[in-house]
């Protein structure tokens, strides 16, 4: 099993002439999860875009050890295809063995036929965690994963966090709702506007 484990070191993001958060640090190990919750604007997204390297830090570095999946609201399936078509790509691109255990665990089975633009939000969001599960990614990030998801599917979702968590895998989440993760760490982004 690949080894994980995603530190960040005073890091710093500004937006613009405003400074998000600054002299923020995180430490994690093979096993754990971190919820980060705060304000609309306080720079939730933007840490987790930093953390996937997709965005520079103002200041501060990243480091991880073991692959890097990011979940946000960018869906990065075709919209034309019909979902099982546009999940079938990434499956082949990531070498996913056994797709079927997470297609039915978030209860996609019937949708494999529907063309991706006509999914609900929460089918949507379900269809980028079906995505998430079979790349077989150890460092987890996701962005208001349960957002558009009924309690069914956000309960899914809490299991599956703790079976990847309790695997060896770790798990970021940004979210403004509540979420159960394994070991309850937190992290809280205050508003430096106010």
């Amino acid at each position: 099993m690949e080894p994980c484990r995603l530190v960040a070191t005073e890091l710093a993001c500004r937006r613009g002439d405003r400074v998000l958060f600054s002299g923020l640090s995180l430490a994690l190990e093979a096993g754990e999860a971190l919820h980060v919750t705060g304000p609309n604007g306080t720079g939730k997204s933007s840490l987790i875009r930093i953390l996937a390297r997709l965005l520079r830090p103002y200041a501060g570095q990243v480091e991880h050890q073991g692959s890097l999946a990011l979940v946000d609201e960018r869906l990065a399936l075709d919209e034309h295809l019909p979902l099982g078509r546009a999940l079938a790509f990434w499956q082949n691109l990531d070498g996913c063995r056994s797709p079927g255990a997470a297609l039915h665990m978030l209860q996609l089975e019937d949708l494999l036929e529907v063309p991706v633009r006509f999914l609900s939000t929460g089918q949507r969001k379900r269809a980028a965690l079906a995505r998430l599960l079979n790349g077989g990614r150890r460092i987890w990030l996701l962005d208001e994963p349960l957002n558009g998801l009924d309690s069914q599917a956000r309960g899914a979702v809490e299991a599956l966090l703790a079976l990847h968590c309790g695997g060896g895998g770790i798990a970021l989440v940004a979210s403004h709702q509540p979420i159960a993760l394994p070991g309850k760490q937190s992290l809280h982004l205050p508003d430096f506007a106010t």
